[in-house]
């Protein structure tokens, strides 16, 4: 039986490490509270009887052989790096189901035709570095690129510095890739992010597709200067270029509908002082939607109206994509099974897309790929998101179930 008594237990054990004083978490990938989590990690895996070890991306891997030779392997996974004061349960819920299930296969007797993982990628939040997250899943698939290993911390510390001092090789990073011949398929198990699922009094959510995320990075350029003696009409203020910006993201999304959204996450502001007009300001533009056509269809329509506002206010800008993730459809016979599994458990779901990210989305690049949500109170990313220990229960039963299907096929 899966142990709604462990999970509870794990969840709370795990969220000791980086604990804030608000109750939140804060364990940002690859420091020490990060290699804390992972230690403690490998203690259940190793309980549940899996063999563990750390790629040179920093992800960890726990692996219960199979019975039969030369079969791909079924992989559970999810992360346990956070947001600075996140919750406890975001990727967490992930891995410590994961875990539970080859748990449950130990302690019930059951044998795995094929090999079974359990995965903890890294830095899946994308907190340290601020590019986009999803780094450890990204070079499993093989898409890392030389600027990700090149962008700095806070500290100024490049991610290539940083793995180092990790005890990770990035100079041989390669070798975290794993292929469609290693892999029969993979399953995730996270806690919902909004509040669809309590709207829809379901505790456990069966996920059709993901998002597709895009980061866009604009930088607008004015001119300073003192904001007293620059008339109205001789002015060229790159803030107010960025904030029209930020108003036409929300009309064009708006615009095309459906599971389209976007916002204006970030700005900066230089040289953000009193008596000085903004001269240079960047933002990073968040648009997402499970339909990729339609995506880029509003980026382009995105970029068409920065260079309106621009030559009407008399700005220069550059744009940059800072990344672009590929929308991901669960497969089909794993929906399928899910259904059939859910309805044998009578475990009462409701399917629906993925507005946020997840490693998931990347793994479906080289296998099959199946996402399980978990009804979480107060959203997440916050100290009060919260999931009953009942619906992780059945989320986890639907995993396990779902997983000891595939195993032995």
């Amino acid at each position: 039986m899966i142990s709604t008594e462990r999970l509870e237990q794990r969840i709370e054990a795990l969220a000791q490490i980086g604990k804030t004083k608000e109750g939140g978490v804060t364990r940002i990938a690859l420091t020490k509270e990060y290699r804390q989590g992972l230690d403690l990690i490998t203690e259940w895996m190793q309980e549940a009887g899996m063999t563990v070890r750390l790629d040179q991306a920093g992800n960890l891997i726990g692996r219960k052989e199979g019975t039969s030779s030369g079969l791909k392997a079924v992989a559970i996974g999810s992360h346990v790096d956070s947001v600075g004061n996140g919750g406890k349960y975001d990727g967490t819920v992930g891995v410590i189901a994961g875990i539970e299930v080859v748990q449950h296969l130990k302690e019930e007797g059951i044998s795995n035709k094929r090999p079974i993982e359990v995965i903890a990628f890294c830095e899946e939040e994308g907190s340290r570095f601020q590019s986009g997250g999803v780094f450890g899943s990204r070079a499993m698939v093989g898409k890392l690129t030389n600027e990700d290993l090149e962008v700095t911390d806070s500290n100024g510390d490049s991610r290539y510095e940083v793995l180092k001092s990790f005890n990770l090789d990035p100079d041989n990073i390669d070798k975290a890739i794993r292929t469609k011949e290693e892999l029969e398929l993979y399953l995730e198990m996270h806690i919902e992010q909004g509040p669809i699922l309590i709207k829809e009094n379901s505790p456990v959510g069966i996920v059709t597709a993901i998002t597709g995320l895009s980061l866009t990075e604009i930088i607008f350029e004015g001119e300073a200067n003192h904001v007293g003696a620059t008339p109205m009409d001789l002015r060229y203020d790159a803030l107010l270029g960025a904030s029209e910006t930020a108003i036409a993201v929300e009309e064009i999304i708006n615009s095309f509908g459906g599971d389209a959204v976007g916002t204006v996450a970030t700005m900066d502001v230089e040289p953000s002082q009193v008596n000085i007009i903004p001269g240079k300001v960047s933002i990073v533009i968040d648009i997402r939607d499970t339909d990729l056509e339609k995506r880029e269809a509003i980026l382009l329509a995105l970029e068409k109206r920065v260079k309106e506002i621009c030559r009407h206010r008399k700005l220069k800008y550059t744009i940059t994509s800072k990344l672009r993730a590929n929308p991901a459809k669960a497969a089909s016979h794993i929906l399928e099974t899910m259904r059939e599994k859910s309805e044998k458990l009578s475990i009462k779901t409701f399917e629906m897309p993925s507005g946020g990210g997840h490693d998931a989305q990347l793994m479906a690049e080289i296998t099959d790929m199946g996402m399980i949500f978990v009804r979480s109170e107060n959203g997440s990313h916050n100290p009060k998101e919260f999931a009953k220990a009942e619906d992780m229960k059945l989320g986890a039963d639907l995993l396990a179930s779902t997983a000891i299907h595939y195993i032995n096929r």
